[in-house]
């Protein structure tokens, strides 16, 4: 195995990785900033409810899908609701996709929220239409209006120094300047360069002002420990699978020969309720191996670890949402792959 091959693979996947984790910090800190409100704006007919959702799912990470299913576990959305914010999610691949090729991602992410509003409407006209019992029919959940906002700024942090604050903030100042004196990523001061540059002085303000606890469960025990190592090793082992495969197995031709094959295969990996898998697909799109057809297959079918908490409350109705999202991508991916894209 080429070693500057493996080299150039830690360094691409590194800047990923501190890429998105400053990006889970910032969108996770917002979260929270605005929890409370959201609620209030749930409110409203089923068009409110398909767009909300939408948005939600198709925002960067699993926090829009961990959104969602709290809305519906409390009665707040619809059956369809749900499911057309999970073909909205493309779970913590979309920070990966927003670093490697931006433009194209954007314009992923609006066809995403699009498609999760229409096909909302349509799943919750199918369960109607066919009679098909679901938990939100249940009155299994209520909900309970009195949850307070989350304090996000504490004027006493920097006085009250832990040992897990100084760490983070060390990370992300070491980050900085790894990024600045271009020892990875970019040698120029092009967009990426600055946008990660801001990203992570935003997260030190984050982490010198953020009370202990939030600190602690939110970007320790959630973001860092839960996340930030997998989103690397993913992303390394994924990064060089595609150099190898270019490099010794003729993946370029394989794939090309194969296109549908892959196409399943995409569709089929992006039932698994993990990141990590699709990765594989994202990295194929970014070196031009792979068509938008494939791309959009895995990205409405995949829904990151959205899923997992909706798992736990009803088993059933993932499963239906999962074979509702898996008939729509592959479909829609199918037909678009026919047309030649």
């Amino acid at each position: 195995m080429n070693t500057q091959v493996v080299i150039e693979s830690i360094e691409h996947a590194l800047v990923i990785a501190i890429f998105v984790f400053a990006m889970m910090v910032i969108v996770d800190y917002l979260n929270v900033l605005t929890r409370g409100q959201m609620n209030k704006v749930m409110k409203g007919g089923r068009l409110r409810q398909y767009t909300i959702a939408s948005f939600l799912g198709s925002t960067p990470g699993c926090l829009g899908a961990f959104t969602n299913v709290s809305f519906y576990t409390h009665g707040l959305i619809s059956f369809g609701a749900i499911a057309g914010g999970m073909i909205a999610t493309s779970g913590d691949e979309a920070f990966i996709m927003l670093a490697m090729f931006p433009k194209q991602a954007i314009l992923l992410f609006i066809l995403l929220f699009v498609l999760g509003i229409i096909l909302a409407w349509l799943t919750d006209n199918i369960i109607r239409i066919f009679k098909i019992r679901t938990s939100e029919n249940c009155g299994i959940s209520t909900f309970d209006n009195k949850n307070k906002e989350c304090k996000c700024f504490d004027t006493n942090a920097i006085k009250n120094i832990t040992i897990t604050r100084v760490l983070m903030v060390l990370l992300a100042l070491t980050s900085v300047i790894l990024i600045v004196t271009g020892t990875i990523g970019s040698q120029s001061w092009d967009w990426k360069r600055i946008t990660i540059t801001i990203l992570l002085s935003i997260t030190c303000f984050i982490f010198a002002t953020i009370p202990e606890h939030y600190l602690r469960d939110h970007i320790w025990k959630h973001i860092v420990k839960k996340h930030l190592l997998k989103i690397f090793l993913w992303s390394f082992f994924a990064i060089l699978f595609v150099h190898l495969g270019l490099h010794h197995w003729d993946l370029e031709l394989f794939v090309q020969n194969n296109m549908l094959w892959v196409l399943i295969i995409a569709s089929l990996l992006a039932v698994i309720p993990e990141s990590g898998p699709h990765l594989i697909f994202v990295m194929m799109f970014a070196q031009g191996l792979i068509p938008f057809s494939v791309l959009l297959a895995s990205s409405m079918i995949q829904d990151g670890h959205g899923m997992l908490p909706m798992l736990s409350y009803s088993v059933k109705d993932s499963v239906l949402i999962k074979i509702f999202n898996f008939i729509f991508g592959l479909t829609i991916a199918g037909g678009l792959y026919m047309l030649g894209w």
